[in-house]
Protein backbone atom coordinates (compact mmCIF):
# COMPACT_ATOMS: atom_id res chain seq x y z
CA UNK A 1 0.00 0.00 0.00
CA UNK A 2 1.21 3.74 -0.89
CA UNK A 3 -0.12 6.64 1.39
CA UNK A 4 -0.42 10.27 0.33
CA UNK A 5 -1.11 12.26 3.00
CA UNK A 6 -3.59 15.52 3.15
CA UNK A 7 -0.42 18.13 2.01
CA UNK A 8 1.97 15.60 1.06
CA UNK A 9 4.09 16.62 4.40
CA UNK A 10 7.76 15.70 3.61
CA UNK A 11 10.83 17.17 4.93
CA UNK A 12 11.42 20.85 3.79
CA UNK A 13 14.96 20.79 4.25
CA UNK A 14 15.59 18.05 2.07
CA UNK A 15 15.49 17.81 -1.70
CA UNK A 16 13.27 15.48 -3.99
CA UNK A 17 16.51 13.46 -4.62
CA UNK A 18 17.78 13.03 -0.94
CA UNK A 19 14.33 12.65 0.24
CA UNK A 20 13.29 9.85 -2.33
CA UNK A 21 16.32 7.70 -1.64
CA UNK A 22 15.53 8.79 2.25
CA UNK A 23 12.24 6.97 1.82
CA UNK A 24 13.28 4.00 -0.78
CA UNK A 25 15.92 3.23 2.31
CA UNK A 26 13.35 2.75 4.69
CA UNK A 27 11.82 0.48 2.37
CA UNK A 28 14.60 -1.83 2.47
CA UNK A 29 16.29 -0.67 -1.17
CA UNK A 30 20.06 0.39 -1.34
CA UNK A 31 22.46 0.20 -3.94
CA UNK A 32 21.31 -0.13 -7.81
CA UNK A 33 18.04 -0.96 -6.87
CA UNK A 34 17.60 2.06 -4.78
CA UNK A 35 18.73 4.22 -8.25
CA UNK A 36 16.62 2.45 -10.14
CA UNK A 37 13.00 2.91 -8.26
CA UNK A 38 14.16 6.60 -7.50
CA UNK A 39 14.53 7.22 -10.94
CA UNK A 40 11.58 5.86 -12.12
CA UNK A 41 8.87 7.29 -9.73
CA UNK A 42 11.03 11.13 -10.68
CA UNK A 43 10.58 10.12 -14.29
CA UNK A 44 6.66 9.20 -13.53
CA UNK A 45 5.94 12.55 -11.41
CA UNK A 46 7.54 14.16 -14.50
CA UNK A 47 10.08 16.27 -11.41
CA UNK A 48 13.58 15.59 -12.80
CA UNK A 49 14.06 18.92 -13.12
CA UNK A 50 13.77 20.06 -9.56
CA UNK A 51 14.92 16.68 -7.80
CA UNK A 52 18.14 18.91 -6.37
CA UNK A 53 16.25 22.18 -4.80
CA UNK A 54 15.09 22.35 -1.18
CA UNK A 55 11.78 21.08 -1.49
CA UNK A 56 10.45 23.93 0.73
CA UNK A 57 11.00 26.06 -2.44
CA UNK A 58 9.16 24.25 -4.65
CA UNK A 59 5.24 25.13 -5.61
CA UNK A 60 2.50 23.53 -4.29
CA UNK A 61 2.27 21.06 -7.41
CA UNK A 62 5.61 19.94 -6.75
CA UNK A 63 5.47 19.31 -3.36
CA UNK A 64 2.57 17.11 -4.19
CA UNK A 65 4.08 15.60 -7.28
CA UNK A 66 7.04 14.44 -4.62
CA UNK A 67 4.29 13.15 -1.94
CA UNK A 68 3.22 11.11 -5.12
CA UNK A 69 6.68 9.80 -5.51
CA UNK A 70 6.99 8.24 -2.19
CA UNK A 71 3.54 6.79 -1.87
CA UNK A 72 4.57 5.06 -5.41
CA UNK A 73 8.19 4.44 -4.91
CA UNK A 74 7.72 0.52 -3.84
CA UNK A 75 4.98 0.23 -7.03
CA UNK A 76 2.56 -0.61 -4.82
CA UNK A 77 -0.77 -2.30 -5.53
CA UNK A 78 -2.55 -0.43 -3.90
CA UNK A 79 -2.99 3.89 -4.04
CA UNK A 80 -4.49 5.67 -0.95
CA UNK A 81 -4.73 9.83 -1.44
CA UNK A 82 -6.51 12.43 1.19
CA UNK A 83 -7.49 15.48 -0.84
CA UNK A 84 -4.28 15.04 -3.48
CA UNK A 85 -4.77 18.22 -4.83
CA UNK A 86 -6.76 20.45 -2.53
CA UNK A 87 -4.92 23.97 -2.40
CA UNK A 88 -3.92 23.44 -5.77
CA UNK A 89 -3.82 26.27 -9.03
CA UNK A 90 -6.04 25.07 -11.62
CA UNK A 91 -3.04 23.93 -13.82
CA UNK A 92 -1.44 21.55 -10.79
CA UNK A 93 -4.75 20.10 -10.53
CA UNK A 94 -4.83 18.97 -14.10
CA UNK A 95 -1.53 17.66 -13.43
CA UNK A 96 -1.72 15.70 -10.54
CA UNK A 97 -5.42 14.43 -11.95
CA UNK A 98 -3.87 13.46 -15.10
CA UNK A 99 -1.15 11.55 -13.59
CA UNK A 100 -3.62 9.94 -11.32
CA UNK A 101 -5.70 8.50 -14.33
CA UNK A 102 -2.39 7.37 -15.88
CA UNK A 103 -1.37 5.65 -12.42
CA UNK A 104 -5.58 4.01 -12.62
CA UNK A 105 -4.27 1.59 -15.13
CA UNK A 106 -2.07 -0.79 -13.82
CA UNK A 107 -3.67 -0.23 -9.68
CA UNK A 108 -5.97 0.50 -7.46
CA UNK A 109 -6.48 4.02 -6.35
CA UNK A 110 -8.70 5.06 -3.70
CA UNK A 111 -8.61 8.87 -3.11
CA UNK A 112 -10.62 10.51 -0.20
CA UNK A 113 -11.65 14.17 -1.28
CA UNK A 114 -14.54 16.97 -0.86
CA UNK A 115 -14.09 18.64 -3.90
CA UNK A 116 -16.84 16.82 -6.12
CA UNK A 117 -15.44 17.77 -9.51
CA UNK A 118 -12.23 15.52 -8.42
CA UNK A 119 -14.55 12.45 -8.42
CA UNK A 120 -15.50 13.22 -11.92
CA UNK A 121 -12.47 13.94 -12.98
CA UNK A 122 -11.06 10.80 -12.10
CA UNK A 123 -13.00 8.44 -10.39
CA UNK A 124 -14.76 5.63 -11.72
CA UNK A 125 -16.52 4.76 -8.43
CA UNK A 126 -17.58 6.73 -5.53
CA UNK A 127 -18.91 6.46 -1.74
CA UNK A 128 -20.23 8.67 0.13
CA UNK A 129 -19.99 8.26 3.74
CA UNK A 130 -20.96 10.29 6.47
CA UNK A 131 -21.95 10.06 10.25
CA UNK A 132 -20.39 6.66 10.05
CA UNK A 133 -22.77 5.60 7.81
CA UNK A 134 -22.79 4.20 3.87
CA UNK A 135 -25.06 6.89 2.30
CA UNK A 136 -24.01 5.91 -1.78
CA UNK A 137 -22.10 3.68 -3.41
CA UNK A 138 -21.90 3.68 -7.61
CA UNK A 139 -20.36 5.19 -10.56
CA UNK A 140 -19.87 9.26 -10.95
CA UNK A 141 -23.05 9.15 -13.65
CA UNK A 142 -24.88 7.04 -11.10
CA UNK A 143 -24.60 9.67 -8.35
CA UNK A 144 -25.79 12.56 -10.82
CA UNK A 145 -28.98 10.50 -11.91
CA UNK A 146 -29.90 11.59 -8.78
CA UNK A 147 -28.83 15.17 -9.06
CA UNK A 148 -32.30 17.80 -9.12
CA UNK A 149 -31.60 19.27 -12.66
CA UNK A 150 -30.35 15.30 -14.03
CA UNK A 151 -31.29 15.94 -17.65
CA UNK A 152 -33.40 18.92 -17.36
CA UNK A 153 -33.50 20.65 -20.77
CA UNK A 154 -32.74 24.56 -20.40
CA UNK A 155 -33.46 26.99 -23.24
CA UNK A 156 -32.67 30.72 -24.04
CA UNK A 157 -35.35 32.60 -25.87
CA UNK A 158 -36.57 35.83 -26.94
CA UNK A 159 -38.76 37.01 -23.70
CA UNK A 160 -41.48 37.54 -26.67
CA UNK A 161 -41.58 34.19 -26.95
CA UNK A 162 -41.04 33.46 -23.62
CA UNK A 163 -44.88 32.56 -22.29
CA UNK A 164 -45.76 30.39 -25.53
CA UNK A 165 -42.81 28.41 -24.69
CA UNK A 166 -43.66 27.71 -21.22
CA UNK A 167 -47.09 26.45 -22.69
CA UNK A 168 -45.73 24.08 -24.88
CA UNK A 169 -42.82 21.92 -22.89
CA UNK A 170 -45.53 21.96 -19.83
CA UNK A 171 -47.38 19.88 -22.68
CA UNK A 172 -44.29 18.12 -23.45
CA UNK A 173 -44.71 14.01 -21.70
CA UNK A 174 -42.17 13.67 -19.35
CA UNK A 175 -41.98 17.56 -18.58
CA UNK A 176 -43.31 17.66 -14.95
CA UNK A 177 -42.39 21.24 -14.81
CA UNK A 178 -41.32 24.48 -16.64
CA UNK A 179 -39.44 27.45 -14.53
CA UNK A 180 -38.02 30.62 -15.51
CA UNK A 181 -34.24 30.61 -14.56
CA UNK A 182 -33.32 34.26 -16.52
CA UNK A 183 -30.55 35.75 -14.94
CA UNK A 184 -31.94 38.60 -12.16
CA UNK A 185 -31.69 42.29 -14.25
CA UNK A 186 -31.11 40.92 -17.44
CA UNK A 187 -32.29 43.32 -20.07
CA UNK A 188 -30.92 41.96 -23.48
CA UNK A 189 -34.26 40.98 -24.06
CA UNK A 190 -34.03 37.03 -23.51
CA UNK A 191 -35.41 34.52 -21.23
CA UNK A 192 -34.59 31.85 -19.92
CA UNK A 193 -36.96 28.25 -19.34
CA UNK A 194 -36.11 25.23 -17.23
CA UNK A 195 -38.38 22.05 -18.38
CA UNK A 196 -37.60 19.63 -15.34
CA UNK A 197 -37.44 15.43 -16.48
CA UNK A 198 -39.95 13.14 -14.91
CA UNK A 199 -37.17 10.75 -12.43
CA UNK A 200 -34.27 12.10 -14.41
CA UNK A 201 -35.66 10.56 -17.79
CA UNK A 202 -34.17 12.01 -21.19
CA UNK A 203 -36.87 14.20 -22.43
CA UNK A 204 -34.27 16.36 -24.86
CA UNK A 205 -35.60 14.86 -27.91
CA UNK A 206 -39.31 15.00 -27.19
CA UNK A 207 -38.78 18.99 -26.19
CA UNK A 208 -36.76 18.83 -29.75
CA UNK A 209 -39.68 17.75 -31.16
CA UNK A 210 -42.10 20.31 -30.14
CA UNK A 211 -39.54 23.11 -30.94
CA UNK A 212 -39.22 22.14 -34.53
CA UNK A 213 -43.01 21.20 -34.90
CA UNK A 214 -43.65 24.76 -33.38
CA UNK A 215 -41.53 26.39 -35.01
CA UNK A 216 -39.97 28.15 -31.84
CA UNK A 217 -37.17 30.11 -32.63
CA UNK A 218 -34.17 29.14 -29.90
CA UNK A 219 -30.95 30.81 -28.96
CA UNK A 220 -29.50 28.35 -26.99
CA UNK A 221 -30.92 24.94 -25.96
CA UNK A 222 -28.54 22.98 -22.77
CA UNK A 223 -29.17 19.55 -21.09
CA UNK A 224 -28.44 19.85 -17.79
CA UNK A 225 -26.09 16.86 -16.10
CA UNK A 226 -27.13 18.23 -12.36
CA UNK A 227 -24.54 18.28 -9.91
CA UNK A 228 -22.47 16.52 -7.27
CA UNK A 229 -22.59 18.62 -4.76
CA UNK A 230 -26.50 19.05 -5.07
CA UNK A 231 -26.53 15.24 -4.53
CA UNK A 232 -24.07 15.15 -1.73
CA UNK A 233 -26.32 17.97 0.30
CA UNK A 234 -29.52 15.85 -0.53
CA UNK A 235 -27.81 12.62 0.62
CA UNK A 236 -26.12 14.10 3.83
CA UNK A 237 -28.38 16.82 4.46
CA UNK A 238 -29.13 16.98 8.96
CA UNK A 239 -32.47 16.31 8.87
CA UNK A 240 -31.26 12.45 7.17
CA UNK A 241 -29.85 11.67 10.57
CA UNK A 242 -32.30 13.32 12.99
CA UNK A 243 -33.04 9.69 13.70
CA UNK A 244 -29.95 7.97 13.55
Amino acid sequence: IGYLPEGAPTYGDMTPESYLGFIAEIRGFDGAEKRRRVDSVVDKVDIRGVTRQPIDTLSKGFKRRVGLAQAMLHDPEILIMDEPTDGLDPNQKHQVRSLIREMSQDRAIIISTHILEEVEAVCSRAIIIAHGRLLADGTPADLLAQAQNHNAVLITVDAAAADNLRRNLESVSGVTAVEDVSFVGETNGVRRLRAQAAGGATIADAVGEMLRATNTPVRELFVERGALDDVFRKITAPEDFADA
